[in-house]
């Protein structure tokens, strides 16, 4: 790889002696004056710059200090290279970030070892960084695959929609994001989705398998699962799982204070499981059961119309039916092997 430095010096034969010292080694870039090494910089990128301090107009630490305020430039590693050479303006320097300092007039051997050590450094530390993003990116991945079959476990001793928590979760986000609501708030809602109904796992399966009704004592067990859930999610102060707790407690909460468990009522249900109840029955609704065909969309919206004001926040539905297509696109892309 071939590396390109910006060398900026108002006197053209300074300019000339760092060019015969590093033109074997780099490509080079020149300025003669700090506008000029700004703009360069910004259209160029170079992989490291050699900046004089004592420049008419701007001097370099000025140049430096614009250049370390722009996100497009404040990585480049900056090297002074001056006649001054006192210990308060090196320090002045590597206040503004610079990373090293060459007196004039420059020795060649210097020049040479002091660009090379810190394009290395450079270097190392872009790929450390990528590395770190590659990693991380990997992690969170892998939290989401887990949080999906926590999710689904849950689901398969209820029903056999094994899909349902992932279009659930990509249904939120989409409202979440009509909602205006951040990227990484909309992450956090599509990654605790799925655990809405994990409380589930608490409850008998000859409750939850049941062909018929359910009679008044196991509604009453039935009903215990959202504080379930909550229980199995407490105890920790991750954003993640904080959200997750919320939305497995609340989830089955209405608009009009008639649901569970604790009753609560309109915007002092969290948005979280406001967002998560829309998402959940609208899935639910469309989706084929063991113990019933899948309405079709129309029909689904039909309900959540009826219903707003009463099971849900009415400015939501209106949300989620604006987002339609988008809908659409992801109930496609996870329909059921087994839909017809």
């Amino acid at each position: 790889m071939e590396y390109k430095i910006l060398i900026v010096d108002d006197e053209p034969n300074n300019l000339q002696l760092l060019r015969q010292i590093l033109k074997d080694q780099y490509t080079l870039a020149f300025a003669k004056n700090g506008q000029e090494a700004i703009r360069i910089a910004g259209e160029q990128q170079p992989d490291l710059i050699l900046l004089d301090v004592m420049m008419p107009d701007m001097d370099g630490h000025e140049v430096c200090m614009r250049l370390k305020g722009d996100p497009l430039t404040n990585a480049i590693p900056i090297i002074f290279v001056t006649a001054l050479d006192s210990t308060t303006d090196e320090q002045a320097g590597f206040d503004l970030g610079a990373v090293d300092y060459v007196s004039k007039p420059v020795s060649a051997p210097v020049v040479r070892a002091r660009v090379k050590t810190h394009l290395r450094l450079y270097h190392q530390k872009i790929a450390c960084e990528e590395t770190v993003l590659e990693r991380t990116a990997e992690l969170r991945e892998t939290r989401l695959r887990v949080i999906q079959h926590l999710g689904r476990a849950a689901e398969f001793k209820d029903n056999e929609t094994g899909l349902h928590v992932i279009r659930m979760s990509h249904y939120s986000r989409i409202i979440a994001e009509s909602l205006g609501w951040e990227e990484h708030a909309c992450d956090t809602l599509l990654q605790a989705a799925p655990m809405h109904d994990v409380g589930k796992i608490g409850i008998p399966d000859h409750i939850l398998r049941k062909p018929g009704p359910l009679d008044d004592e196991e509604w009453q067990v039935m009903r215990t699962h959202p504080q379930m859930g909550a229980d199995i999610l407490s105890g920790d102060n991750d954003e993640l799982l904080r959200m997750a707790r919320v939305i497995a407690l609340h989830h089955h909460e209405k608009w009009d204070g008639s649901g569970y468990p604790n009753g609560v009522a309109g915007e002092d249900i969290p948005i979280e499981a406001r967002i998560i109840t829309i998402a959940d029955v609208f899935d639910a609704l469309t989706t084929k059961r063991p113990y019933k065909e899948a309405w079709s969309t129309e029909e689904a919206v039909e309900i959540l119309v009826k219903d707003s004001g009463s099971h849900f926040d009415g400015r939501l539905v209106q949300v989620f039916i604006d987002s339609m297509p988008k809908v659409l696109e992801i109930k496609e892309r996870w329909a059921e092997e087994s839909a017809s």
